[in-house]
């Protein structure tokens, strides 16, 4: 059984929870990703921010991406999978969520991202053709 661990990408960088949206885009920029994990001051994770997600619920709605924290956009309980869970699993959490990206934890910790793409390279491809046509609907 391949785990989430196997395939996630590792080294992920967190926007703190009190970062402006601001810092989040820049660092989107540098590391050359359209969404980022926000993590709180006890690096736990509490989020994830997209870039979409700065331009939609801040700059269209009239805010200021220098002033509103990154935070503010963190709702509800992050979707996560476990970093000893089973590819199977990530696309079922993946399909039931309708994300394209998931956090992978171990213990409380975040240890990387599973991705459509991680999943495109390490699965038959029928599997991932349903992955992207489910989530994408």
């Amino acid at each position: 059984m391949t785990t989430a661990r196997e395939i996630m990408t590792g080294g992920v960088e967190c926007v703190g929870e009190n970062e402006t949206l601001e810092t989040a885009a820049k660092k989107m920029q540098e590391l050359d990703v359209g969404s980022l994990p926000i993590c709180g001051e006890d690096q736990r994770l509490k989020g994830m921010i997209t870039d979409r997600d700065i331009v939609i619920k801040c700059i269209a709605s009239g805010g200021d991406p220098r002033s509103v924290k990154a935070g503010e956009l963190a709702q509800g309980k992050p979707v996560t999978i476990g970093a000893d869970d089973s590819i199977e699993e990530a696309i079922e959490t993946m399909k039931s969520h309708k994300v394209r990206r998931l956090p992978v934890i171990d213990g409380h910790q975040l240890i990387g991202i599973v991705s459509q793409g991680d999943i495109a390279r390490n699965y038959p491809e029928d599997r991932v053709g349903e992955l992207v046509e489910f989530i994408s609907s």
